[in-house]
């Protein structure tokens, strides 16, 4: 018995080492992701005595904003993010080819990491607005009389599609990253074998490369769905409020309207959804062979 108590005595410090390494970043994430969740959550469903309701809920499902923002959120997020998806694939596909310059092509692909969310929206708006480079441009080459409001509430489809567009030149770099990282670990074995049984590469992507790439994929959707749920400078930028969107709509009842029990359940919400579709990712994305 002594030995034993002294075995495990000395192995104590080797077995603790893997929790100590994740206990910095498991405490900056209690810290600064898991205490605000849990207080945004209980000011959603409490009063200004800490009592339990459900009347901030009522004010935000009953809000003249609320299902506008609901929709157009959903909407931008069910175009952008399969845009965002495809292109970066077809991106990362044609990088892991590792054709001639494909090491320059990916960093200007990636440029657009670093732009942030305002200043996309400004660059886009440079280009939609009435007296803008499209504009100028369209005029220029006779394919417009005169200029056209790409960003007015009349044509609110133009409205979207400026949004969409300017999301995913934004966002499509961070899917590409996953995506060519994912491909990198892949072993060539498979692809070789792949084309040694005839495959094409219609095939070999379908049957090979896109099923070995489901764990990517799966890291991929549930960061930009993420993302989208959580869109407003770029919106706000181009559209005001002429596109609701939750995450705005939380920003106004917070600092507009100077209620944060509401903007609570708006961000609740907004969490909500999240969690959703990343559950969905998971369940309909995990790698086969897999248990339930």
């Amino acid at each position: 018995m002594p030995e034993e108590a002294e075995r495990a005595r000395r192995l104590l410090p080797g077995a603790a080492t893997p929790y100590l390494l994740v206990l910095p970043a498991a405490a900056y994430l209690a810290l600064f992701v898991l205490y605000p969740m849990v207080q945004a959550v209980r000011l959603g469903v409490t009063d200004a005595q800490g009592a339990w309701t459900l009347e901030h809920v009522r004010r935000m499902a009953t809000d003249l904003y609320f299902w506008p923002a609901v929709r157009y959120t959903l909407l931008v997020t069910a175009l952008a993010v399969p845009l965002q998806v495809a292109l970066a694939l077809c991106i990362a596909l044609l990088v892991n080819t590792r054709f001639p310059g494909h090491t320059a092509f990916l960093y200007v692909c990636a440029i657009p990491l670093a732009v942030s969310d305002l200043a996309a929206g400004l660059i886009w708006l440079s280009l939609f607005t009435e007296r803008g480079y499209l504009n100028a441009a369209l005029v220029q080459w006779g394919v417009l009389r005169s200029p056209f409001n790409f960003l007015s509430y009349e044509h609110p489809a133009w409205l979207v599609g400026a949004i969409v567009t300017t999301e995913v030149w934004r966002a499509t770099a961070i899917v590409m990253v996953v995506l060519v990282a994912g491909l990198q670990l892949l072993p060539r074995d498979y692809v070789e074998t792949a084309a040694v049984f005839g495959a094409n590469r219609w095939q070999t992507l379908r049957h090979v490369l896109l099923p070995l790439l489901r764990p990517s994929l799966q890291t991929a959707l549930i960061i930009r769905t993420v993302l989208a749920f959580q869109l407003f400078a770029t919106v706000v930028t181009l559209s005001g409020r002429l596109v609701p969107v939750l995450a705005g709509e939380t920003y106004f009842w917070y600092s507009l309207y100077r209620n944060p029990h509401v903007a609570s359940a708006y961000a609740t919400l907004v969490l909500l959804l999240s969690a959703l579709f990343t559950w969905v990712y998971l369940r309909t994305l995990r790698p086969e062979g897999e248990g339930a």
